[in-house]
């Protein structure tokens, strides 16, 4: 392992972003799984590009965590989980991250607090990075020298630790917003991310989808999370999908019409949720000379009418759609529409940070925005398949511990990854978070 005095972990800390291993045989299963790495590693880095030192470390509430932790977690799960199992000679530098930097895998040993993690100064940002690198460098010159046989005991491993990572990029965006926000002087992340047009959304038609048993979960090609599967039969009614997202402006007739003080569309924790948290606008916006703007990443900006909406919990998409006479789709519904639907949109590849209007008219029957822009609330919670087991040990604590009070969102955001979305895939909050890209697609009954 490197020291934290290693000219070479300096030289790479210099440049954060430029790290590149040497390359073995064009073509290998090392070479193919090294530039998954590395690709992941190097989109974390860039990610923070324009944050100072001070950034890393605030955590704004208990859900944020801060930056400077999402980089360490995610070389702490790498270490743990590949090089710890397949380095046998392998010492931490400070075994004390062990328990600073795990999360919540409780086989994998105690862990600190979580409310608690924006008062951890040390590690310092550069300590930070050059344990990133020192991982880094491990994984890759274990990458280099291991044989075709061990190198399928690793793979899947880690494959999971680069979509694992992907997802705490995900987070470090979300939650970084979260920390610029509270702010007064509102920060800017991303100064030149595209802004959103104006103009002609297309009009909202309702799909069409036959009564039909379905096939639900993930067929086994391709890397898929434990809780996609098993994958089995669904009997799906008949029902009618919104072509495209709820915009700004369609919630704001929501709200200009009493919907935050008309209890009859609400939940009953919604709303004591709404009253105790006085809630009166999605998360991020704020009244100003009778206008309403809304903080992005890109800075203080009035709302653009044609957006999607998003930063709403699932009580405030379940009102909106009680108020529009729809309803929320279930998940089985979603996937079911999301089968044929290329998965194309707007991720966090673009970085531009921020949800984007369906302008255009495509036609009536081609659903938009499946993917990409806002994680869309589906009216189902977040259980268990038929005949799931999670895997023993730390990793299977991965999803199977948290199927319950929680519901599932569908589709990706502008903070996920192309790479990353798949149509099976099952994201899950509880009803009341709202701080993540979360918006709303409506669903109606045929009858």
């Amino acid at each position: 392992m490197l020291k934290a005095t290693d000219p070479l972990v300096d030289e790479v800390f210099a440049s954060p972003g430029e790290f590149r291993p040497a390359r073995p045989p064009s073509g290998s299963r090392s070479q193919r799984l090294l530039e998954q790495f590395r690709q992941v590693r190097d989109f974390s880095t860039r990610l923070c590009r324009s944050l100072e030192p001070e950034d890393y470390v605030v955590q704004s509430m208990p859900d944020v965590s801060p930056t400077k932790w999402h980089l360490a977690h995610t070389s702490w799960f790498f270490e743990t989980f590949v090089v710890k199992v397949w380095m046998p000679r392998y010492r931490s530098e400070v075994p004390q991250y062990a328990y600073l930097f795990n999360s919540y895998y409780n086989a994998a040993g105690s862990m600190h607090r979580r409310d608690l993690r924006g008062l951890i100064s040390r590690p310092t940002v550069a300590e930070t990075y050059r344990f990133r690198e020192s991982i880094d460098q491990c994984v890759v010159k274990l990458l280099e020298e291991a044989d075709e046989a061990l190198l399928l005991e690793i793979e899947p491993v880690l494959t999971l630790g680069v979509h694992h990572e992907q997802q705490h990029q995900e987070l470090l965006v979300t939650d970084i917003k979260h920390v610029f926000s509270q702010n007064p002087l509102y920060p800017v992340f991303q100064a030149d991310a595209a802004a959103s047009e104006t103009g002609r959304i297309a009009p909202q038609h309702f799909v069409e989808f036959d009564e039909a048993t379905v096939m639900i979960g993930h067929d086994g090609t391709g890397f898929s999370y434990d809780n996609e599967g098993p994958r089995h039969r669904a009997l799906v009614p008949a029902f009618s999908l919104s072509n495209r997202l709820v915009t700004n402006g369609e919630y704001l007739a929501f709200m200009e019409a009493g919907g935050y003080t008309r209890p009859e569309f609400w939940l009953s924790l919604g709303w004591t949720t709404v009253n105790e948290q006085r809630w009166d606008a999605p998360l991020y916006w704020v009244e100003r000379d009778g206008a309403w703007w809304n903080f992005t990443l890109s800075g203080f900006r009035p709302v653009n009418e044609s957006e999607p909406v998003t930063h709403l919990s699932y009580f405030e998409a379940d009102a909106y759609a009680n108020w529009d006479g729809a309803r929320l789709p279930t998940e089985f519904e979603w996937e079911h529409a999301a089968a044929g639907v290329p998965i194309e949109g707007n991720f966090v590849d673009a970085q531009r940070f921020h949800p984007a209007p369906a302008l255009g008219a495509p036609g009536e029957s081609a659903l938009r925005q499946m993917f990409g822009d806002v994680w869309e609330w589906t009216r189902s919670a977040y259980l268990p398949y038929p005949g799931y087991r999670a895997v023993p040990g730390a990793l299977g604590e991965y999803n199977g511990k948290f199927m319950c009070n929680q519901m599932v969102l569908r589709g990706g955001s502008c903070a996920t990854s192309r790479s990353h979305i798949r149509p099976t895939y099952r994201n899950f909050f509880q009803p009341e978070k709202r701080w993540q890209f979360t918006g709303i697609r409506l669903a109606r009954d045929l009858t």
